[in-house]
């Protein structure tokens, strides 16, 4: 090849990857001849075969020598091809349709490619972005994905090429994603609307995590900004219906799902959240309506399964929830959510042992779950299983002290056993951390009261908590009226005793409560009316016998 042709195709690969320089050095070296040729197969390349044989070529005279310049050019055409290379590759799982079954065998194979681009020319921001696209994938690397994205975010972007801004930008997305704290998120993704305003992935991840914050009015702006730039975008029609519908603006947010139904007639999400918006609006009939559509749409679908099940208990039909329940783990016996419900409508059906049964196997497969161990151990105390109820919270307590649940739970379990200097210590904890809780003041009102040790007893104390769980249930529970009676007793103030235990018991029987909780309040009434104090009596293995009427688990 004459020395002009070779010097003519050196500058047009400098001028094509933006490199300075001087490409007239006039040394002869080893390797010019495979220099001259892997430009000739750069330009001549239309198969990523082609590409190989540039990487050979480039490699090749890279290994024989090179003067100083024409190591340059080598080096940036090497590393040019390997990314190209390696993004042809990367079509086989971010192509539009469906990755590959054999994807992560076309992961290792661009990986190979891209590492080797970077170490030649480690400010290439397409090959550190795709790096970390390739490697946030399932099973890969999240800190080697995490170090490229943080150098790419170091390059300057007036010496990046012309494509930066949109490269720079979508690392800020990706790497905003990475973020555990909520500021450094928005920061870094406020940088990337301000590199590209009108970026519709960038305004959608943008609303989607004000939306997360619960900013549903930020979220709004950026998610119509979306619509007016796709407006027939239905995925994001949807979401900001979900959005309005938060911000209880139906009319709007019912418009956008009829135009999302529209332009996905197979999604079931239109239908889903019209039927949440039904609901919020009382319209149940409506909601049940557009979950049975959903359903012939896509009968196995687990989340319209678990919908149209908590549908079903709010209408008052637990028997139609439990059968879509029932489905739903028919299909994915791991699904937690619909156990979980499956639990609560059988506790309400009076069918404690089935519940508990569910959350047992619930808790075994996740024993580290607080929430749930804490559920488990309600049930084993409203199941008249104290010792149960008491090992978990302990369990709990262990790792978690400051777990108000897990406090009160076990002072309602202890005081169920008797044990009430332990139960105090406990509701004193609780106290502290959460005040308010009506329950919690309830039974530690009434141990307070109630206890047959006088050393426990604290007749000012107790008058004080139950009257600010009276305030908190606006006097309507009439449990938690005996009680302020029960403590009025102590103090020794008997009228105000008698007064609030007239009006538990007149409560107590518009209520309908069982024959039993309505003898034990007039029963109370009565020692009131004697001026003698309530004292707590056990059943062995039982309890107290008005724990039920004290409204603990």
């Amino acid at each position: 090849m004459p020395r002009m042709r070779r010097l003519g195709y050196g500058l047009l690969v400098l001028a094509l990857l933006g490199l300075a320089g001087n490409a007239a050095a006039q040394t002869k070296n080893e390797g010019l001849a495979d220099l001259d040729k892997a430009i000739d197969a750069k330009l001549n390349a239309q198969r990523i075969g082609d590409l190989g044989e540039v990487i050979q070529l480039c490699r090749s005279a890279l290994k024989k020598g090179l003067d100083g310049e024409e190591t340059v050019i080598a080096k940036s055409l090497l590393s040019s091809t390997l990314l190209q290379r390696a993004a042809l590759t990367s079509t086989a799982i971010f192509g539009k349709g469906p990755p590959h079954p054999l994807w992560d065998n076309y992961r290792r194979l661009a990986m190979a490619d891209l590492d080797e681009a970077v170490a030649l020319t480690p400010e290439l921001p397409e090959a550190l972005l795709l790096i970390a696209k390739l490697q946030l994938l399932p099973d890969g690397n999240v800190e080697k994905a995490t170090q490229s994205l943080d150098a790419l975010l170091k390059i300057d972007l007036q010496k990046a090429g012309e494509n930066a801004a949109e490269t720079h930008c979508n690392a800020l997305v990706l790497r905003a994603g990475l973020d555990k704290d909520a500021e450094k998120q928005l920061a870094r993704l406020d940088e990337a609307v301000r590199l590209m305003p009108d970026n519709v992935e960038v305004l959608r991840a943008r609303g989607l995590l004000q939306l997360d914050r619960g900013k549903s009015k930020l979220a709004i702006e950026d998610l119509k900004r979306v619509v007016e730039l796709e407006p027939e975008n239905g995925s994001i029609l949807e979401a900001l219906a979900m959005v309005q519908a938060d911000l209880k603006q139906y009319d709007e947010a019912l418009a956008n799902l009829e135009k999302a139904q529209r332009l996905q007639p197979d999604s079931v999400t239109p239908l889903t959240v019209r039927a949440q918006i039904h609901v919020q609006q009382k319209e149940l009939d409506k909601a049940l309506a557009d979950l049975n559509e959903a359903r012939t749409l896509q009968p196995n679908n687990l989340i319209v399964l678990l919908l149209r099940a908590s549908l079903y208990q709010e209408m008052d039909k637990p028997d139609k929830a439990l059968a879509d329940l029932d489905r739903a783990l028919q299909l994915n016996p791991k699904f937690d959510r619909a156990r979980r419900l499956k639990a609560v409508l059988l506790m309400a059906d009076n069918r404690l042992k089935e519940g508990i049964r569910e959350l047992e196997t619930l808790a075994k497969a996740s024993p580290n779950d607080v929430e749930l161990q804490v559920q488990l151990a309600m049930l084993y105390s409203a199941d008249k299983q104290p010792g149960k109820a008491i090992g978990i919270y302990t369990d709990v307590l262990k790792e978690h002290p400051d777990n108000a649940s897990a406090l009160t739970g076990r002072a309602n379990a202890l005081l169920g056993v008797g044990k009430h200097a332990e139960a105090i210590t406990d509701y004193n904890k609780a106290y502290k951390l959460e005040p308010d809780e009506s329950g919690m003041l309830n039974n530690f009102a009434w141990v307070l009261a109630t206890s047959p040790d006088d050393a426990l007893r604290d007749g000012k104390r107790a008058v004080k908590l139950a009257e600010r769980a009276c305030e908190l249930t606006k006097h309507a529970e009439a449990h938690i009226l005996s009680t302020l009676a029960a403590a009025y007793a102590e103090a020794g103030d008997f009228d105000h005793a008698v007064q609030w235990s007239k009006k538990a018991l007149e409560l107590g029987k518009k209520e309908n409560q069982p024959p039993d909780l309505q003898d034990a309040l007039a029963k109370e009434l009565e020692s009131f009316k004697q001026k003698r104090p309530w004292r707590e009596r056990l059943e062995e293995g039982l309890g107290p016998q008005v724990e039920e009427k004290k409204g603990s688990p």
